[in-house]
């Protein structure tokens, strides 16, 4: 029989998890999608001591900003659902650590004690991830379950997945035919799953490979406090000894010192022949701050794009994720019917479709009641909701405007003129300016950095098009549909 001290300290980590998840979602609605995965979806709640909350992030860059910038806000929100909280520390979790589990003694339902779990078993018995450092820098944790195993294919990801297998099993001596590998996708739809099974399978298919993975602000450390150490020579020259390098989130790579080293970082590998790969939430074209010679060298690799899931893919995501919740709950329940209605009405991406199941299960265990189609509906009403208001990105636009007439991404933002180009181009923009709520300018630098006028006259010529031409308003509003599913 467990002690009443084990008892009530397992209830403060169980009651201090939930006000965490509590505290992610309203920090999710309150500040976005893109601002909540780059700070907030990677801290992890730690203990309770007394009136003392300690959360952990993954790296030392994003313990600095995230207490500077948000700590404040954080305090206050926990406050709020337990006033007796004074103080709240972060600190660095180590790499090796896997993600926290649920404890071994978790129930099956409300009140009812079980051994411990398959899940909870193996995290104790199977060693820890490899380090992911190179030459002695060590790299962005990697998540254990980030694999190519429990990666879900379909047709949202085929290309892009076949293009990063091949990179990371690639043998010694062969040719590389993808450099570099440029991964592009809104987020939620699997860059870092991708980049970090490219960098768990390379380095297990060939232990003596140089693999390091980093995420962009993790690179900005570094190379900071290389420059902070006056130990830049060294950072280089790890860098540059490097046979895979992977960067992620490249579009967080702030400050011209930090552009100029990635860019001279890039043309040595790739010119020496070594693999480069990174993601980033738009294409290289779209990145801001970036030199003309460095996107001439993204561009000059290869581009692929994830798209978002479709009813199949959705499907399989919660499948997959729910496999592995009855790893942890063996008696867990979830009717068909409910993953029905869950891939049906969550389009977004696959990161809220494993929000909704997460969700669902800590209803299911926190309160037994029974999954189904009524508490669906009660505990994921937010994601609904937001499902109801999104508005489209000029990325999503762009996507599906190209697909559907059968052109490339790369020739709507090109400087091509002719008629099977210039018609999708301007219709992408008349979507733009009408589906979303940015400024001519920002439409006409997202379309090539094209001037405000040329996009003003795109809109008014759809217009008149849409007049004159039933294809075209036919072409329209089937466009409005895709972006709407």
């Amino acid at each position: 029989m467990e002690s009443p001290t084990t008892n009530t300290n397992d209830e403060d980590k169980d009651m201090g998890r939930a006000h965490w998840a509590r505290i992610q979602a309203e920090l999710r609605a309150a500040h976005g999608e893109d601002i909540y995965a780059s700070w907030f979806e990677r801290i992890e709640f730690e203990s309770v001591t007394g009136d003392v909350v300690e959360l952990s992030t993954p790296t030392p860059f994003i313990r600095h900003w995230t207490q500077t910038q948000y700590g404040t806000e954080i305090l206050q929100r926990w406050r709020s659902v337990d006033p007796a909280t004074s103080e709240l520390r972060f600190k660095v979790r180590s790499p090796l650590r896997p993600r926290s589990v649920p404890r071994a003694t978790a129930p099956n339902r409300v009140g009812a004690p079980s051994q411990p779990s398959p899940a909870v078993r193996r995290a104790v018995e199977t060693p820890a991830a490899p380090v992911n450092q190179a030459g002695g820098l060590e790299g962005s944790p990697l998540e254990p379950r980030y694999t190519f195993d429990t990666l879900v294919e379909g047709a949202a990801n085929a290309f892009a997945v076949a293009a990063a297998k091949k990179v990371a099993f690639s043998q010694p001596g062969e040719r590389i035919a993808y450099n570099p590998l440029f991964v592009s996708a809104p987020v939620g739809l699997g860059k870092t799953h991708l980049l970090q099974a490219i960098a768990s399978a390379a380095g297990l298919a060939n232990p003596a490979r140089r693999v390091l993975y980093l995420t962009a602000e993790h690179f900005m450390y570094r190379f900071l406090s290389a420059i902070r150490n006056k130990t830049t020579i060294s950072f280089k020259d790890i860098l540059r000894d490097i046979d895979i390098l992977l960067i992620d989130d490249m579009q967080f790579l702030n400050g011209a010192k930090v552009h100029e080293e990635f860019g001279h970082t890039l043309t040595t590998l790739v010119d020496s022949q070594r693999q480069v790969v990174i993601a980033a939430d738009r294409a290289p074209a779209d990145l801001d701050g970036l030199e003309p010679r460095v996107r001439s060298r993204l561009g000059g690799g290869l581009l692929v794009e994830l798209e978002t899931p479709d009813y199949v893919m959705r499907k399989a995501i919660l499948e997959q994720r729910i496999a592995a919740q009855r790893e942890s709950f063996e008696n867990l329940v979830f009717p068909a019917e409910v993953i029905d209605f869950v891939a049906r009405s969550i389009t977004t991406n696959g990161r809220d479709l494993e929000g909704a199941v997460n969700r669902l299960v800590a209803h299911n265990q926190l309160t037994g009641t029974a999954i189904d189609l009524k508490m669906a509906e009660t505990a994921l009403r937010d994601l609904l909701r937001a499902r109801e208001t999104r508005r489209p990105k000029i990325e999503d636009i762009q996507r599906v405007t190209s697909q559907h007439f059968g052109v490339s991404r790369q020739d709507l933002v090109s400087a091509r003129r002719t008629r099977i180009i210039v018609r999708p181009r301007q219709i992408a923009m008349y979507l733009s300016k009408t589906l979303t709520p940015r400024s001519l300018p920002e439409i006409g630098r997202r379309f090539g950095n094209r001037d405000h006028t040329t996009v003003l006259h795109a809109v008014r010529k759809v217009e008149e098009m849409i007049d004159r031409d039933p294809q075209v308003a036919e072409d329209i509003e089937t466009l409005k549909r895709l972006l709407d599913q």
